[in-house]
């Protein structure tokens, strides 16, 4: 797993293995999942197992926008366990997980101590565009689902070849940033994670192709602003709820961002609120932001995940003039 640990699968029917920890050993197909983060739920979905199997998540279901874990929280079936640094563990041993997915390493000393296995879901730098499309392969096994794994590698891998054909011809390369101003850090995705990739692969330039690390890198302010100088595109973090609804309400949390060049001349998109929970539609992902760098190639093409940021805010109706000002 992430944290380098050996687990060790064993078919339910099939005798202990004695030479094996007993939080290291999982039994498969696993039938009760806790899971963290929305990728690892996602991957589930993608695999089939989500309705049947998860039993406890990390978000409150007004966070959710996945319908199968809103009615599994409604029915009872899936429990809050509490945010991810403030876990319930006498709720998360109710529910009798037989396996949770995390990024958390800090959780392990108390699982292990509950004697519930756990894998760990993220590593230290970044998920490439290869290792995105093949994380569904490293869960798989815990469910029996190989097959479908594979059927879902496949799916995204025809939607890059055939993003890789529609754009070798396309108009000039775009120059691409994908991060956040935020009050005392700047954040972006490195040239390592898979959406610099991608943009390299969809005939367009990324910007911080020379950043490496994990995902949501922290860079000097200086950098940004030099980057958006040239950028034609900015991809930020922020959705509608978090207060990205234009180039202005964005200026106004840091005016920094008027400076650069996607806010004057050029785009700016933000994900829509159901985004980081689509995990399990990714060849769609990845084919929409190719759409979006290469418009000329995707003639009317209806977004789904992102979208454009207006210059300003729509004024309420029914204000004068004076009012609006």
């Amino acid at each position: 797993d992430g944290a380098g640990r050996t687990l060790v699968l064993v078919p339910q029917s099939a005798p202990t293995p004695k030479d094996v920890e007993p939080v290291r050993l999982v039994r498969t197909p696993v039938q009760r999942v806790a899971a963290y983060g929305f990728f690892d739920v996602a991957t589930m979905r993608a695999l089939g197992v989500l309705e049947d199997t998860l039993v406890g998540v990390t978000c409150p279901a007004a966070g959710w926008h996945i319908e199968t874990v809103k009615q599994g929280m409604a029915g009872g079936k899936i429990a809050f366990l509490g945010d991810y640094n403030s876990i319930d563990f006498e709720r998360l041993k109710q529910q009798q997980p037989e396996l949770v997915l995390t990024w958390d390493h800090g959780i392990i000393p108390m699982l292990d101590e509950l004697g519930i296995p756990c894998a760990i879901t993220s590593t230290p730098t970044a998920m490439c565009l290869n290792a995105r499309m093949r994380f569904v392969q490293f869960l798989a096994p815990f469910f029996h689902k190989e097959k479908e794994a594979d059927a879902f590698f496949d799916r995204v891998n025809n939607a890059l070849i055939a993003i890789r054909e529609r754009t070798a011809d396309a108009g000039p390369p775009p120059k691409v940033m994908w991060g956040d101003i935020y009050e005392k850090r700047v954040l972006v995705e490195p040239g390592n994670a898979w959406v610099g990739e991608l943009v390299g692969l969809s005939q367009s330039d990324y910007l911080f192709d020379d950043v490496y690390g994990t995902s949501c890198i922290e860079i000097a302010v200086e950098r940004f602003l030099y980057s958006g100088e040239e950028a034609d595109i900015l991809f930020t973090y922020r959705s509608k709820q978090d207060g990205a609804t234009s180039k202005a309400a964005l200026a106004r949390m840091n005016p920094l961002f008027k400076d650069i060049r996607p806010f004057k001349q050029g785009k700016v998109f933000a994900p829509l609120p159901h985004y980081v929970q689509s995990g399990d539609r990714l060849d769609e992902i990845l084919t929409e932001i190719a759409a979006i760098l290469h418009p000329e190639v995707y003639r009317n093409y209806e977004r789904r995940y992102f979208f454009e940021l207006p210059d300003h805010d729509p004024q309420p109706e029914g204000l004068s003039k004076g009012e609006r000002s």
